[in-house]
């Protein structure tokens, strides 16, 4: 089966790319759900997380506070680091389990940290969804409400576009209209197709 590692930075339109996708039948196994899943009240990563950074990242309902555990990490690279090994070694292992249990010409691993995280090489295609900074900045304030300067400080916490493109084997350009996805989807997804054959 040929795996696809999808990618691309914030507000790039990783989801509406993985959406088409799968309205094509292609299975997508996407890390942030993954993530959601694994910190779950009950799981062990929330447990963890809660030793390490306190009980103000759990709400009273016993849920994860992101947007709490967001701000503690966000300024201090030793508690990001602290986090993500706490759950990349979880969702790693959850989406290799679920792609193991697959049987379809190629899946799609939807990776927002990719290239960070040193998966690139564990996939057969870099797929990169790509687009403007400025289309960037004004999608992910939209969505969440949030200030330019912040969402700037996310995008040069990030790996860059200059560098994500650099990896990649393929690219859909999402800098225009949401019609515009479609026929490049469908184009990967015929080249997929050919590929896995």
């Amino acid at each position: 089966m040929l795996i696809v590692g999808l990618t691309g930075g914030i507000g790039c339109g990783k989801s509406a790319v993985t959406d088409l996708f799968e309205q094509l039948g292609v299975p997508v196994i996407d890390a942030d759900k993954v993530a959601r899943e694994v910190v779950q009240p009950g799981q062990p990563a929330l447990a963890m997380i809660e030793r390490r950074f306190g009980s103000r990242v759990v709400t009273a309902d016993g849920n994860l506070d992101r947007a709490q555990l967001r701000e503690i990490v966000f300024d201090d690279p030793q508690a990001r680091q602290d986090l993500e090994s706490i759950l990349h070694p979880r969702i790693r292992q959850t989406m290799r389990s679920r792609l193991g249990a697959l049987t379809a010409p190629y899946a799609i691993l939807s990776i927002p940290l990719l290239q960070e995280t040193g998966q690139a090489d564990t996939v057969d295609r870099v797929l990169v969804v790509d687009c403007t900074q400025a289309v960037q900045i004004e999608r992910v304030c939209k969505r969440d409400q949030a200030e330019t300067k912040r969402v700037r400080a996310i995008l040069e916490a990030q790996t860059s576009r200059t560098e994500k493109l650099e990896i990649a084997d393929d690219v859909i350009d999402n800098s225009g209209p949401l019609e515009a996805l479609a026929p490049q989807v469908e184009a990967l997804h015929r080249y997929y197709l050919a590929q896995s054959g």
